[in-house]
């Protein structure tokens, strides 16, 4: 990258966290933003050597990329944004800020992708890496950027990436040791358009995998399966199950998981003595311990790091219990599918709180969960009459409207008997009321801990 000029697109930490490698490695940076409300001396005070940067608001033109030999895009700009195809006519390669750390960083890689569970599993996986490896790095989506810690890798480092759709869709040499898909359903489908197109982007995680590397798979998902079994996939498959026994991996038996390898049983952990709530937590148990057997961590070690490891904020946490009731912080369920999930993993009766921004998402899978549990559907947000409408659809009418999450917090509180949980699961973004899914969460908790 030494002398390199390269545009990067977003003043996220994300594209931040890309610039400042850039021009720590002696390259030419032009940082990029359509917001041209921004301040361009406030975002050079976060570079450490800003002199080789120069940074564009507004609308981006050709006279701008003269000389530029890369593009590095930020995850949450859509590859059909206008100025990508300024790119495209300059045939300027693109890359995303999850591949330029690869190619900087060393040592070994874990990458964890998946519909849901993604952050728990890598959140885990970090935990069992560092009671057994000197240097270990959680890094990606979980909070971040792969790109902050690449220079400070070794040959001697662990890194443990969670990754999303949105960083697979620019990755072009990205190879991780162990990867890991954990589990496939409709998400995003407003950005990747069709279902096979977003199963597509998320199996690209092995793409550039070799029979040296290991690939960890759902075996319950028969998307994962099928993959799993294609001639395609060159890495060795390791499969988990929580429905049925497996000839060869982990999987739910009689209230533990079993570590089943070369006809031999070894357990895990017993269900009931993890800190973690629900099934889809086992699975996540399954992955991450998948993960670090391939890694060649001891057994031992895993099992003690997984039975000290808890919740990951945001994904039912529990916040606090007052008057008999129990408040649990959902806000990571962005999507149907991770709060059906949560709905799971509740003790008793539930007072949901749900609602959000719209990815193009359907709720009856999510609704016909509710049985006798959910008590009352509390919705705030864009997606309000649309729940509702397929609530009824459904038969259920015990829903509540509020204009905030300080009014839906009140509203549980005001009709949950002792004995109840209020859970904040919304199936949705966060966009729109919130800048993202942790400010809904520490929202949330802020409104239970005064009510």
């Amino acid at each position: 990258m030494n002398d390199q000029k390269v545009l990067v697109a977003g003043t996220g930490i994300s594209g931040i966290a890309a610039a400042g490698l850039l021009l720590k490695l002696g390259g030419e940076v032009v940082l990029y933003d359509a917001d041209d409300r921004q301040d361009k001396e406030a975002i050079k005070e976060r570079f450490e050597e800003p002199d080789k940067l120069t940074i564009v608001l507004g609308e981006l033109t050709r006279t701008d990329l003269l000389g530029m030999e890369l593009a590095v895009i930020s995850p949450g700009i859509s590859l059909d944004a206008p100025f990508v195809s300024l790119l495209d006519d300059a045939k300027i390669p693109i890359w995303g800020e999850m591949e330029l750390a690869y190619h900087v960083a060393k040592g070994r890689l874990a990458a964890i992708t998946g519909t849901n569970g993604k952050t728990t599993t890598t959140a885990l996986v970090g935990s069992i890496m560092k009671a057994y490896f000197d240097e270990v790095f959680v890094v990606g989506n979980i909070g971040t950027p792969y790109a902050e810690n690449a220079l400070k890798t070794t040959d001697d480092s662990i890194t443990v990436a969670e990754v999303s759709s949105f960083q697979l869709e620019t990755i072009m040499e990205f190879k991780p040791d162990v990867s890991a898909i954990l589990n496939i359903t409709p998400d995003h489908l407003n950005r990747h358009g069709t279902m096979d197109n977003y199963i597509e982007i998320k199996e690209r995680i092995a793409s550039n995998q070799t029979n040296d590397d290991s690939i960890i798979l759902n075996y319950d998902d028969k998307v994962l399966r099928e993959f799993g079994e294609s001639e395609s996939l060159k890495a060795k498959v390791v499969y988990f199950s929580s429905t049925r026994e497996l000839k060869e991996g982990l999987f739910l038996k009689d209230g533990s998981i079993i570590y089943r390898s070369r006809g031999q049983d070894q357990e895990v952990s017993g269900t009931g003595q993890l800190k973690l709530l629900g099934r889809h937590n086992y699975e996540n148990v399954m992955a991450a311990a998948a993960i670090a057997l391939e890694l060649k961590v001891p057994l031992d070690v895993i099992r003690t790091a997984v039975l000290a490891f808890e919740a990951v904020e945001h994904r039912i946490e529990f916040v606090l219990e007052r008057a008999g009731v129990r408040y649990y912080n959902d806000s990571k369920g962005t999507n149907p599918d991770a709060a059906i999930q949560a709905v799971h993993a509740m003790p008793g009766p539930t007072l949901l709180i749900a609602g959000g921004y719209d990815k193009d998402g359907e709720y009856d899978a999510w609704i016909e969960t509710f049985g006798d549990k959910v008590k009352y559907l509390v919705l705030i947000g864009q997606t309000r009459d649309k729940i509702a409408a397929c609530a009824k659809a459904h038969g259920f009418t015990e829903i509540m409207y509020a204009e905030d999450m300080t009014e839906a917090v009140r509203v549980c509180a005001a009709y949950a008997n002792s004995g109840d949980n209020v859970l904040l699961s919304p199936a949705c973004a966060s966009w729109g009321m919130f800048d993202n899914y942790e400010q809904r969460g520490e929202v949330f908790k802020e409104c239970v801990r005064n009510l």
